[in-house]
């Protein structure tokens, strides 16, 4: 499923947080949202999963306009992993992950033995089903991102939206994160702090800065030293991943004048 966001504003408080912003995430790709802080990439995103109204502009999926559509419709087609998907609740992970099944219930109806297996696959497919009977709250926070990742899963969308799904990881379970993003096989917008991460499991990374989208086009394309010099305010230098070529960026502060 394709998403297209066209000429997207948000204002709050007589300022201008996203200013006509157009991108394109195509279907099965991976698309990356970077900027400095404050640049505008969780309002953006939280338009795309219906958490703010734009100002301005349009988010088609497959050219539907998305808000004309149910909420239960676009719960259906889209699923987010916003910043602060958390539960305070003692949820246990098998009923957190059967919430990505309500968009598929009738009002009030309970799991059926076809939502069952589905958060079941979904569980397997993010190698997180040995935690089924596991409280969500004392999970690590590398498991709950596994978890929330089949949650999603199990919603069926053909579109995740997720922002800064790596933030508060280790490493290593960083890699895993996006690993498990890249595999998926749907159409992904993702919000990214950091650029190295961006650029090896990035299809296409959109720049943002002061609400604008800069530049856009593939990771060796746009992170280029003079971008990310007027962007970042940083001096990067360019290298390739040993075993995969992809651009990588080692930085230091840019020289005083």
């Amino acid at each position: 499923m394709q998403v297209d966001v066209t000429d997207l504003s948000v204002e709050i408080a007589g300022a201008r947080l996203v200013d006509e912003v157009t991108l394109r995430a195509g279907k099965g790709r991976v698309v990356g949202l970077v900027g400095p802080n404050g640049s505008g990439k969780s309002t953006l995103l939280r338009c795309v999963y219906r958490a703010r109204r734009p100002a301005g502009g349009t988010v088609r999926l497959d050219g539907d306009d998305l808000y004309a559509m149910t909420n239960r419709e676009s719960a259906r087609r889209l699923a987010a992993l916003p910043q602060e998907s958390v539960t305070e609740f003692d949820f246990t992970v098998a009923e957190v992950v059967a919430m990505g099944r309500v968009p598929h219930q009738r009002a009030a109806a309970r799991s059926s033995e076809a939502d069952r297996a589905q958060c079941a696959q979904a569980l397997r497919r993010v190698g997180a089903d040995h935690l089924t009977e596991r409280v969500f709250t004392s999970l690590s926070g590398g498991e709950k991102q596994r978890v929330l990742i089949a949650r999603a899963l199990a919603q069926q969308p053909q579109v995740l939206v997720l922002d800064e799904p790596t933030n508060h990881l280790d490493i290593a379970q960083q890699l895993e994160v996006l690993a498990l993003v890249r595999d998926s096989g749907l159409t992904v917008l993702a919000a990214l702090h950091d650029l190295n991460l961006a650029a090896l499991h990035c299809d296409e990374l959109y720049v943002i800065a002061g609400g604008r989208i800069v530049a856009s086009g593939a990771p060796h394309e746009v992170l280029t030293a003079d971008l990310l010099a007027e962007v970042f305010g940083v001096r990067a230098h360019r290298v390739s991943h040993p075993e995969t070529g992809a651009v990588q960026l080692l930085f230091d502060r840019l020289p005083s004048e």
